[in-house]
């Protein structure tokens, strides 16, 4: 709203400005008349369509790649633009409300249309100009947002790495010590170590194979099986292969997540359903779940809107989403537009086989 009135604010003063020239001009090197003045003023509102049709229309939509043929009819649009508005002006209200009008009878009707494209040019100039510099300025803006967002990213994830191996060696201790005592416990702590081990990583291009994310969300429900052992229901169904999608990681938790949170588990005639659709060009995520009689807590959603800005940075125009209730049930949709890539070898990190490897000195 702030950008809205500072943008409006200085067009209208710069325009203004313009006005107070031309007129100013008709004063210093003419003798200005009645007449004058309102032909300035038609030609003024006439520069002001022309302006704002290129500035609005014209250049967001058509100064592109592939699309410069489409400029070119829009330069002549802006020519009509700019003739129809001072012929409705100076031929048709004029001669009603001051009775005077600029072109006599005998003006062509295409005389109008050659005026108005080469009256026009120099304003769309201009508006390319003051366009393209107000875009460059945008974007600079955004990356320098970007680089600031990307640095506190990066410090952030660096305080959740502080010594990592600590962790996993401690979480190693307690797997080595409760597997003579408890297999089932050992195994938690063993899924608990993947899902860690899975939130810590890093990859050089930011993507991560979809089948991991699919492991990554069964470790999540075999956690809550074994802290749930017999009221938990909730079932993940894949259809299509997974392997060969190269996704950003966690994406697909904080619906999870939310389900688990807000929704029934211990109803095994509504159980949690999560379904994972791949389509040519396409992966698909559903999350269905009864809903409580009672209201949740205030604090819920963060997650949610952290994962709408995610998407906006990383998938701009190539995702889309629905949250909300659906009768007894909440249901959250996600769709992203990601083509089936080729198989890439993925070098494999040394502590993804410390913890089986452990398993099976343990297991002999």
């Amino acid at each position: 709203m702030l950008y809205l009135r500072k943008f409006f604010r200085w067009h209208l003063l710069v325009w203004l400005a313009y006005f107070a020239y031309v007129v100013l001009g008709q004063y210093l090197y003419g003798h200005p008349t009645r007449h004058g003045i309102w032909l300035d003023i038609s030609f003024m509102i006439a520069r002001i369509a022309t302006f704002y049709f290129a500035y609005l229309l014209l250049l967001p939509h058509l100064l592109r790649a592939g699309r410069l043929p489409l400029l070119a009819l829009g330069v002549l649009a802006a020519g009509m633009v700019f003739a129809g508005v001072r012929a409705v002006l100076e031929e048709v209200l004029y001669p009603l409300l001051l009775g005077f009008d600029n072109y006599d009878d005998a003006t062509p009707l295409y005389q109008f249309f050659v005026d108005g494209v080469y009256y026009a040019l120099p304003n769309l100039v201009l508006c390319a100009a003051l366009w393209a510099s107000e875009t460059t300025l945008r974007r600079a803006r955004e990356n320098q947002q970007l680089a600031t967002e990307k640095r506190a990213a990066e410090l952030a994830f660096l305080k959740t790495q502080i010594n990592p191996h600590f962790l996993y060696n401690t979480l190693n201790m307690l797997y080595g010590l409760a597997y003579g005592v408890d297999k089932t416990l050992a195994g938690g702590l063993l899924k608990l170590s993947e899902l860690m081990r899975y939130m810590l990583r890093d990859t050089p291009d930011g993507l991560v194979d979809l089948s991991e994310e699919v492991e990554y969300l069964n470790n999540f429900l075999d956690l809550y099986r074994l802290r749930y052992p017999s009221c938990l229901h909730a079932k993940l169904t894949v259809t299509g292969d997974p392997g060969g999608y190269q996704v950003a990681p966690l994406l697909l938790i904080p619906f999870v997540e939310n389900a688990f949170k807000h929704g029934v588990l211990d109803d095994p005639a509504t159980p949690v359903r999560l379904h994972l659709m791949l389509t040519p060009g396409a992966v698909e995520f559903t999350v269905e779940n009864q809903r409580h009689d009672y209201r949740t807590d205030s604090g819920s959603g963060i997650g949610l809107a952290n994962l709408h800005r995610r998407l906006e940075l990383l998938y701009p125009r190539r995702h889309a989403w629905q949250v909300g209730p659906a009768g007894q049930q909440f249901r959250a949709y996600l769709r992203l537009d990601v083509p089936p890539a080729t198989a890439t070898s993925v070098t494999a990190d040394p502590m993804d086989t410390m913890l089986p490897a452990l398993a099976t000195v343990v297991a002999a």
